[in-house]
């Protein structure tokens, strides 16, 4: 099921918490909206399910669901699924019981026999890897396992659109990563139109066939992950994407300098700010003729399969970070309080006044 928004507009009270909006989401697609608190994902996840109405305006708004016009539809009709951050499963019922209870309540003429609610429901435990725990309640499982009980609850009545506030917001760090890749599979195997909010970087990259990155109530970029991490249409999307180093300093004829620090650059004359990802970002023991920037390692993270080191110098202003290979780690030998130079593989630099991507280069 494909999901239409036309002007999809939102105040509450003096607070514009969207502008007018238009997405289209396509049949079978997980799509994650990211943003920070106040950025409008929630307001227009609540929108497409019909917890809340958008404004009305002079151009008129419209919520299609395929060729269904769901507008004025209320949510009880709408046919979503709905999983909440905090699971929201009913405390006095069974894990079986959660999960029947939105066929059980079906108007007679729609609701499934009792055969095919135990069928369709042991189904969904079997899929969520909770079946042997059917006569349990929610107070004795993890709370990972009342997550997939909350999803399989949402899936059993075969909704058109699957909606996701946050579903894995209170998880710690491994129940959620193990989750993710869970519902990718999932969804990958239903098939179903899904749309989630995450304000987890990590989280909308890995899970998403699209982004959608909103910040103050406007979609800043639409991408596939691969796409919006590379390719960036303005500042605020590449600095909420993941870590930035920030190089600031005045240019010179080509020569940007900080303090004592310099960098060759093909750039005019002028105060001048270069941004960096920590994997843009190779240390060595020595300068070169064309890159002077001194730093000193402060911290070590020797997790995963590369390093994180955080560097301090006089010339910045804030921290910067590195990630390098283990073999680099262990050829530099490299330990706090060790004295190194950056060079940067790569930088960005956004025009102010438009804050688009003005240019992207690579250096020595």
């Amino acid at each position: 099921m494909s999901i239409r928004l036309e002007n999809i507009a939102k105040h509450f009270g003096n607070t514009q918490a969207l502008e007018p909006v238009n997405l289209d989401i396509y049949e079978g697609e997980l799509v994650g909206l990211l943003g920070p608190s106040g950025s409008g994902k929630t307001t227009l996840l609540r929108i497409i399910a019909g917890l809340e109405s958008a404004d009305r305006t002079a151009q008129p708004s419209r919520i299609m669901f395929g060729e269904r016009d769901v507008t004025q539809v209320h949510v009880r009709d709408r046919r979503i699924g709905f999983v909440f951050q905090h699971y929201a499963l009913f405390r006095h019922m069974s894990v079986y019981d959660n999960v029947a209870f939105g066929l059980t309540v079906m108007p007679k003429k729609e609701r499934p026999s009792n055969g095919e609610i135990r069928a369709r429901v042991f189904r969904l435990l079997e899929m969520v890897q909770l079946e042997h725990l059917a006569k349990r309640y929610p107070a004795q499982l993890s709370g990972g396992q009342q997550q997939r009980v909350s999803l399989a609850r949402a899936l059993a009545v075969k909704p058109d659109v699957l909606l996701l506030d946050e579903p894995f917001g209170a998880l710690d760090a491994k129940v959620r990563q193990d989750l993710r890749r869970w519902l990718r599979r999932l969804h990958s195997e239903l098939n179903f139109t899904s749309v989630f909010v995450t304000h987890d970087q990590e989280e909308a990259l890995e899970l998403s066939d699209r982004v959608v990155v909103m910040s103050n109530g406007r979609i800043e970029q639409i991408d596939a992950p691969d796409t919006l991490y590379h390719s960036p249409k303005n500042r605020f999307v590449f600095e909420f994407l993941g870590d930035v180093n920030h190089l600031e300093g005045s240019v010179n004829n080509g020569v940007l300098t900080c303090g004592n620090a310099y960098l060759h650059v093909d750039l005019p004359d002028g105060p001048e700010e270069l941004l960096l990802r920590p994997h843009e970002v190779r240390l060595a023991e020595q300068a070169s003729d064309t890159c002077h920037l001194p730093v000193v390692v402060t911290a070590i993270s020797p997790v995963g399969a590369e390093v994180r080191v955080e560097l301090e110098a006089d010339w910045l202003a804030k921290p910067w970070l590195a990630t390098v290979r283990h073999a680099d780690f262990e050829r530099l030998a490299m330990k706090r309080g060790q004295h190194l130079f950056a060079h940067p593989r790569q930088w960005h630099r956004f025009e102010e006044n438009t804050q688009s991507a003005a240019r992207q280069t690579r250096t020595a």
